[in-house]
C-alpha cells in the first residue's frame, strides 16, 4: 500500500511539474461534442410527435420518411467530409473549428421554422454538412496538443461529450417540447453554441503560440516523434495507402451501429415497452450514462496494455479486441423481454462503441503524419456516413414491413469484429505510412 501511495504521489508531482494546459483544450473540445451531439439527438427523441397528423401537433412523419431523413443527415455528413477534413488542414484548427461551430449551430436552431417532412429534411440536410466537422477538427487538435500515449485517452474523453449529449438532449428536450412546443426544443443549443465559439476563438492557440504553456509541457508534448510529414498529400494518394482503407472499412461498418442506437432506441423503447415522452428519459439516460463510462475507459485501456509490454500500436488494437468482444452480447436483446436486461445489455453495446470508436480514431495519428490526420479522418468519417445511409435505409423498410429490430441487433453485435479482422488484415500492427515514400 505504502508503495502504491509512494507511486501515486510522485505521478502526481510529475503532473505538476510538467503542467495541463493541454488539459483545458481537451475540455473545449468535449463541450463541443456535448453540444453536436444534443442538435443530434433532438429528432429521435421527438419523432413520436413529429409521427402525429397536423392536428394533433406532428408533421405526419412515416418510418420510411424518418429513415430517408436520417439518410439525407448522411448523406450530407458525407459530402461535407470531403471538404472539411482538408478545409481545417489548410486554416487551422483555431479558425476552422470555429466555422464549423457556426455553420451547424445556425442549421440546428433552423430546425425551429419547420412545419413539413420537406422542411425538415432540407433542415437536416444543412445540418449534416456543419456537423461533419467536428470529429475531423477534434481529432487533429488532439494531434497537435497530447503526445502519442495520451490521444486515445483524450479521445475517450472528448469523444464521451457524445454521450454526455445524448444524456442531456433526454432531460431537456421532452420538458421544453411539453411546455414549449417541439419547434423550441430545437434552439436550445444555440446559446451554447455561441458561447463556445467565442471562448475558443479567445484562448485556443497552438501550442507553440500558447501564453502560459511551460517548456516543460511544450517538450512533453512532442516527446514523442512523428513520422515524417513528407509534402501534402491529396485524397488521392491517401486512398491509395491501405492503412487508409482499413481505418476507412472500419468506420463503414461500425459508425452506423452508433447512429441507430441515437436515432431508433428511442422509439425501439416506446414501440416494445409503450412508452411515452415523458418517461422515455431514464431508460436512455442509463444507456448514455454508460457509454460515457465506456468511452473514457475505452481510451484508458491501451495503457495497461503498454504497461504489459506492448508497443502503442499493438496496445491499441488489443484495447479494441476488447470492445469488440464487449459489444457482441447486444444479439441477447433479442431474446428477452425484460425492459431492464435490454438496458443492461444495451449499456454494454453502447460503452464498448465508445472505447471502440476512441481507439479507432486514435490510429489515424498512429498511423499517419499530423499534417494528413484531418484529411484521413474525414475520409474515415466520410466512410461511416455512407454506412449510415445505407443502414437507415434498411432500417426504415425493414420496420415498415415486419416491425421487427431483430436482424438490426445481430448486425450491431457482430461489425466491431469484422471491422477489427479488416484493419488488421489491412494495417498490420497499425503500421506508419511516410508520405514522401
Amino acid at each position: 500500500m505504502e508503495n502504491r501511495t509512494n507511486q501515486v504521489a510522485e505521478e502526481t508531482s510529475i503532473a505538476e511539474r510538467i503542467g495541463n494546459v493541454r488539459w483545458t483544450v481537451c475540455a473545449m473540445l468535449f463541450a463541443a461534442t456535448t453540444i453536436n451531439y444534443m442538435d443530434r439527438q433532438v429528432i429521435g427523441l421527438l419523432k413520436p410527435i413529429l409521427m402525429l397528423d397536423a392536428a394533433h401537433g406532428g408533421i405526419a412523419l412515416t418510418e420510411v420518411a424518418y429513415s430517408n431523413i436520417v439518410a439525407f443527415f448522411q448523406f450530407a455528413y458525407a459530402l461535407g467530409l470531403i471538404f472539411v477534413g482538408r478545409f481545417v488542414d489548410k486554416v487551422g484548427t483555431r479558425i476552422g473549428y470555429a466555422c464549423i461551430m457556426a455553420a451547424w449551430s445556425v442549421s440546428a436552431m433552423a430546425h425551429a421554422l419547420v412545419n413539413s417532412v420537406l422542411q425538415l429534411g432540407i433542415a437536416r440536410t444543412c445540418l449534416g454538412i456543419g456537423e461533419s466537422g467536428n470529429f475531423p477538427a477534434a481529432i487533429k487538435t488532439v494531434a497537435e496538443w497530447f503526445p502519442q500515449k495520451e490521444r486515445s485517452l483524450t479521445t475517450g474523453i472528448f469523444n464521451s461529450g457524445a454521450n454526455v449529449g445524448a444524456i442531456l438532449a433526454p432531460l431537456a428536450v421532452p420538458w421544453v417540447a411539453i411546455h414549449f412546443g417541439w419547434h423550441a426544443a430545437f434552439l436550445i443549443t444555440g446559446g451554447f453554441s455561441a458561447l463556445w465559439i467565442l471562448i475558443w476563438l479567445l484562448t485556443f492557440r497552438k501550442p507553440t503560440e500558447k501564453r502560459g504553456l511551460g517548456k516543460a509541457e511544450l517538450n512533453y508534448i512532442n516527446s514523442e516523434p512523428e513520422p515524417p510529414a513528407g509534402p501534402a498529400a491529396s485524397w488521392l494518394k491517401l486512398i491509395g495507402f491501405r492503412q487508409t482503407w482499413g481505418f476507412a472499412i472500419g468506420k463503414f461498418l461500425t459508425d452506423p451501429i452508433w447512429w441507430f442506437y441515437l436515432y431508433w432506441l428511442p422509439s425501439f423503447f416506446s414501440k416494445r415497452y409503450q412508452m411515452d415522452l415523458s418517461h422515455l428519459g431514464l431508460p436512455l439516460i442509463i444507456v448514455y450514462n454508460a457509454s460515457t463510462i465506456g468511452s473514457i475507459g475505452g481510451g484508458w485501456l491501451p495503457i495497461p496494455f503498454r504497461k504489459l509490454g506492448l508497443s502503442a500500436e499493438r496496445a491499441r488494437l488489443a484495447a479494441m479486441l476488447v470492445c469488440a468482444c464487449a459489444v457482441a452480447p447486444v444479439i441477447l436483446i433479442n431474446y428477452t423481454y425484460s425492459m431492464w436486461v435490454a438496458v443492461g445489455l444495451l449499456s454494454l453495446a453502447a460503452a464498448a462503441h465508445q472505447g471502440w470508436s476512441a481507439n479507432i480514431f486514435s490510429t489515424t495519428s498512429d498511423m499517419f503524419p499530423r499534417s494528413a490526420v484531418g484529411s484521413v479522418t474525414g475520409i474515415g468519417s466520410m466512410a461511416g456516413s455512407v454506412g449510415g445511409i445505407l443502414l437507415a435505409k434498411y432500417i426504415g423498410y425493414i420496420l415498415d414491413l415486419t416491425g421487427s429490430y431483430a436482424t438490426l441487433f445481430i448486425i450491431a453485435g457482430s461489425a466491431y469484429l469484422v471491422a477489427l479482422l479488416i484493419l488488421v488484415a489491412l494495417a498490420p500492427g497499425l503500421r506508419k505510412v511516410n508520405l514522401a515514400a
